[in-house]
């Protein structure tokens, strides 16, 4: 079996199952990866196992036991848990209604008895992969609220901007099919964004949240935070090997890049800057200029579009600035919506 490691910690499944031999069967295909396996004879066993032991993360179970059945089981597990763990249910052929009741009680994928190597492979696999995706939406909100927490775009900043990065995206998957975004692409990169100033963690509170305009000396230091920020998030990616965190990367380190290369920190210029820091350039300036600010009241739609307009090729690529403008009736709409 392939490697299950979720950020490199080794798997724990917990079979539950009355039939011992079912249980043994399970047990020996399972021990050809890389598992930590526990076993239990029915759904009260299970959930004090499961309760003492967090690390697990995967449950194959049986419906029908006594004690506590699987669908009990499987209905606790969903009222109590704060991390999500994956469940397998098995199930005999022909069993649909079973199957579905399991379904419809927060089970997340099934096997059919007797379970076969290669079927129960594909289902860790599955579980895996899912776990793997909502670690990162975990990892994600949770250095996403500590960035806002020591920042001044409090209010509804990080929800303002994911839903203007994602018009973005959007309009540019259909109108520049040059730029190669996908629509799964184009989902990652409003998802991510929200991390855009992680690095800003990093900078003093003397500084960041300075009334008044920053000294040359304080603008440099406060220019550090998208190189920390990208930092942060490259470390993150090359332990991952994940597009989704790659995006998040890019997105963070480059978005003050300016198109004419005159931006921080690299001076990249024009489509040497990655496209999800384009479309976050803009998304990020026209926040910060119809938000009111510690250091300035809130600009007008129109002042902002103005401005936009002025940089086209200067900061901010020319296609997305012509995607801003197709679709600025609804940043009105998403701005006045959310207001701090």
């Amino acid at each position: 079996m392939s490697n299950p490691d979720i950020y490199n910690n080794r798997l724990s499944i917990l079979i539950v199952d009355d039939d011992a031999q079912q249980r043994l069967l399970l047990q020996m295909l399972l021990e050809k990866g890389n598992y930590d396996i526990f076993q239990a004879v029915d759904g009260k066993e299970a959930l004090e196992i499961f309760s003492k032991n967090p690390s697990i993360r995967l449950i194959i179970t049986d419906l029908d036991m006594p004690n506590m059945n699987g669908f009990e089981l499987i209905k606790t597990i969903r009222g109590k848990q704060h991390r999500y763990t994956y469940i397998i249910v098995l199930t005999s052929i022909g069993n649909k209604t079973s199957l579905l009741s399991a379904l419809s009680k927060g089970a997340d994928d099934f096997l059919t008895k007797p379970a076969m190597e290669e079927e129960l492979q594909l289902r860790i696999e599955n579980g895996i992969r899912l776990l793997r995706e909502q670690g990162q939406e975990e990892l994600i909100v949770a250095l996403a609220k500590l960035a806002e927490y020591r920042s001044d775009e409090t209010g509804f900043h990080l929800e303002r901007v994911q839903l203007y990065t994602h018009l973005l995206a959007i309009d540019l998957a259909e109108y520049c099919p040059e730029l190669k975004i996908t629509p799964t692409m184009a989902e990652e990169i409003s998802r991510v964004s929200p991390l855009h100033d992680i690095g800003k963690v990093a900078i003093p509170d003397n500084i960041l949240h300075k009334p008044g305009k920053l000294t040359r000396e304080e603008f440099e230091t406060m220019k550090t935070h998208a190189k920390l920020g990208g930092t942060i998030l490259e470390e993150i990616y090359l332990k991952t090997e994940s597009p989704y965190l790659q995006i998040a990367f890019e997105l963070t380190a480059y978005h003050h890049e300016k198109y004419n290369g005159k931006g921080y920190p690299t001076q990249l210029a024009g489509e040497a800057i990655p496209v999800a820091a384009r479309i976050m350039a803009l998304a990020d300036v026209y926040d910060a200029l119809t938000s009111k600010r510690c250091y300035k009241e809130a600009f007008s739609h129109e002042t902002a579009r103005s401005i936009i307009l002025e940089e086209r090729g200067e900061h901010f690529d020319p296609k997305v600035v012509d995607s801003f403008l197709r679709q600025e009736d609804i940043w009105v709409s998403v701005r006045d919506k959310f207001k701090n």
